[in-house]
């Protein structure tokens, strides 16, 4: 017990403030040292019964506070749970620290129960690895100092500092499992602050444009706005705003006058959602320079240059090349404005005018919710103070090509693209901004099969704070996302239909009742805006059919 208080005091000392809880035997000392440290108010515990949701969670609170968050399980299977996460967490370059109970030396490799080979099972995905020596063989003093540093960065694990990512402790234990609570010193600290990296200056003269992909955040504006270049910001990349922004990307890049002349790419985060950026950033004759966030650099035409920050030269715009995308992208805007109540026009005391307000408005409660007007009800309801999570549903791709420009915080799980853990990492997000003070909502837009992916991650405890968390699943009973993929042209409907598709028949207002979250099934823009600025509770699931 003395081992484990101390390490989770010292996790605290240098920053940590989050501590996400799987229950299990062995871990017990490590579960029992993080609730007596939230008891006297140095660190949050969120209890979860699943360790994939577990890691997920972890995940949403350190991509919101982009500090460690801590992970503690139990041995054997329960350890593997928490893979998804951490590969999510590596290819992201969110900080994680993954605290893995474990047999002691032994009893490894002899059939003992639940005893596996832990040490080294995330080792492709992790900053840095470390198997602790049973306490009393030797100590854990410093394991909490080198977990959090390699988290964050500081720690130059590779040719490039500065990369956070996820961290693995394995700590072996023999019985008698836990005890008494020692007194233990607990001096809350800072994570250390990472190395400024070293700055790549980009020279005027190639016609550039700035390459905003997930988690690329408002620095790709800045860099776009310095230079004078065009911007391509994806929708989950959080810079999707400001007077550069080009709208209807994926068409523009594909023409010859404009994405055939490209001659140099600037890219921040991780670009997922077209196939047009990934043949740019695969071409020969393009200068790539890629501003590295994750463990794995990005590099499609094997000659990018990866660097640690970058910065622009002094001189004069090129204004024709800035002014030929900003009016081939403003003939490309999508207005649905027209489908959103005029709320001016129906107070309005003007006759004529209050009359064609009401026109629109029973137009728009007549037409059928699709794609387009969903993800545009979702985006007009989110600000500042709120927080997007986008699924990697069809849903994100939709509203990457019809959304406009706005400055609000997004986050995805675009590291690897995966559908799991959506949930639970919207969870963590509204969990760590509620503890940091905003006010907002944090709302996540996902398809139905990305919902059911995750439905564990509904189970919250009730005697812990209850997240503001909108889930709007768009439902089309099925992975229509594929109706974009070659196997849909190539494969037999028949087997398109069950071995792609998946449809289901799910009532998601039993799930919902099931796990006490407030629900809402909504069929026109009118119910869907009404739904999503009018919250009847903390968690509130708002399920929107949506035609196959």
């Amino acid at each position: 017990m003395d081992a484990a208080a101390s390490l989770l005091a010292d996790l605290v000392a240098h920053g940590v403030r989050d501590v996400v809880v799987s229950p299990g035997s062995r871990s017990q000392a490590l579960a029992l040292a993080a609730v007596r440290l939230a008891d006297e108010g140095h660190l949050r515990v969120h209890v979860r019964i699943d360790e994939r949701v577990a890691g997920f969670t972890a995940l949403g609170i350190a991509r919101e506070t982009q500090v460690p968050a801590a992970v503690i399980c139990t041995s054997g299977t329960a350890v593997a749970n928490l893979l998804p996460a951490v590969m999510e967490a590596f290819h992201s370059g969110v900080p994680l620290l993954l605290l893995t109970a474990d047999r002691p030396p032994e009893l490894r490799g002899v059939g003992a129960n639940q005893a596996t080979l832990q040490n080294g099972l995330f080792h492709p995905w992790v900053r840095d690895q470390v198997d602790a020596p049973v306490p009393g063989d030797g100590e854990w003093a410093g394991l909490a100092e080198r977990a959090v540093a390699a988290a964050m960065g500081v720690r130059d694990v590779d040719a490039l500092p500065g990369v956070a990512g996820p961290v693995h402790v394995n700590l072996p234990s023999r019985e008698p499992l836990s005890g008494a609570f020692p007194e233990v010193r607990v001096t809350p600290g800072d994570t250390p602050v990472r190395r400024a990296a070293d700055l790549f200056e980009l020279a005027r003269g190639p016609r550039t444009v700035v390459l905003a992909g997930a988690d690329a955040g408002p620095d790709a504006e800045e860099i776009a706005y310095a230079g004078g270049w065009p911007l391509i910001a994806e929708i989950v990349s959080g810079a999707r705003f400001g007077r550069q922004i080009v709208h209807g990307y994926r068409r523009l890049l594909a023409q010859e006058e404009l994405g055939g002349r490209i001659e140099r790419v600037v890219v921040l985060g991780h670009p997922t959602l077209s196939r047009e950026a990934t043949a740019l950033l695969s071409r020969q004759d393009v200068d790539v320079v890629a501003v590295r966030r994750g463990g794995e650099g990005l590099n499609l035409n094997h000659r990018t240059r990866a660097v640690g920050a970058v910065t622009v030269a002094p001189g004069a715009a090129d204004r024709a090349w800035l002014g030929a995308w900003l009016q081939a992208s403003a003939a490309e805007t999508v207005d649905l404005s027209e489908n959103a109540p005029d709320p001016e026009g129906l107070a309005s005391t003007d006759f004529a005018a209050r009359r064609e307000a009401v026109k629109a408005e029973l137009d728009a409660v007549r037409r059928p919710l699709d794609r387009e007007l969903l993800v545009d009800a979702v985006w007009r309801a989110t600000w500042p103070h709120d927080r997007l999570v986008f699924g990697s549903s069809r849903l994100v791709r939709v509203a990457d090509q019809v959304l406009g420009g706005k400055k609000v915080p997004v986050h995805a799980n675009r590291g690897l693209a995966g559908i799991d853990g959506t949930i639970a990492t919207a969870t963590g997000i509204a969990l760590a901004s509620q503890a940091a003070g905003a006010p907002g909502v944090t709302r996540v837009l996902l398809g139905d099969l990305a919902f059911l992916h995750d439905v564990g991650a509904l189970l919250l405890p009730p005697d812990e704070a209850e997240p503001r968390l909108q889930v709007i699943v768009g439902n089309d009973g099925g992975g229509t996302i594929f109706d974009a993929l070659e196997v849909a042209a190539s494969a037999p409907p028949a087997d398109l239909d069950r071995a792609f598709y998946t449809p289901h028949t799910v009532r998601l207002e039993h799930l919902a009742s099931a796990y006490g979250w407030e629900y809402q099934r909504v069929t026109t823009r009118t119910a869907l805006d009404q739904a999503l600025t009018t919250p009847r509770g903390g968690r509130q699931i708002i399920e929107v059919p949506l035609p196959r």
